[in-house]
């Protein structure tokens, strides 16, 4: 149980900014883990977890250097867990998700570093890619709809 409880802890920080325990609690509760807070505690000392600076979310030690591996995979499972719709604009890619769930996939498409994209925006369902070029919108556009069937 408990090793199965901190690596939902690490999946759900890979794929989201968790800010407190308070929050952590709520989302291993949906995933059918009603743990307390001493224990989300004792998880979080155990896995050696760190607030970052920038927005004080919790992440690994260390987890500022990810492989590209790591972010590649995050990204697969950021795009078909929260991707609903893909739609280009010229060199504008808009991915459109669930309430709630544009900040995390945005989130992994810049951990990523897709050579083709400039930028995002996430809002709260809705992502903004900024390609380089309209042919660049239109893979990634195609790439993004592929992950998601997968």
């Amino acid at each position: 149980m408990k090793v199965r409880r901190q690596a939902a802890i690490l999946e759900l920080l890979d794929c989201e900014p968790i800010v407190n325990q308070r929050v952590l609690r709520r989302r291993l509760r949906a995933l059918g883990l009603d743990v307390t807070q001493a224990t989300i505690s004792r998880d979080i000392k155990e896995l050696g977890l760190v607030k970052r600076a920038s927005d004080g979310a919790y992440r690994r030690a260390g987890a500022d250097a990810a492989s590209p591996e790591a972010a590649a995979t995050t990204l697969q499972r950021a795009v078909v867990e929260y991707l609903g719709r893909v739609d280009t604009a010229q060199q504008l890619v808009v991915l459109r998700t669930g309430p709630g769930q544009a900040q995390p996939l945005g989130l992994a498409i810049d951990r990523a570093a897709l050579a083709e994209v400039v930028g995002t925006i996430a809002g709260d369902d809705t992502v903004l890619v900024i390609a380089r070029s309209t042919r660049a919108a239109a893979a990634l556009a195609r790439r993004f709809a592929r992950m998601s069937e997968e």
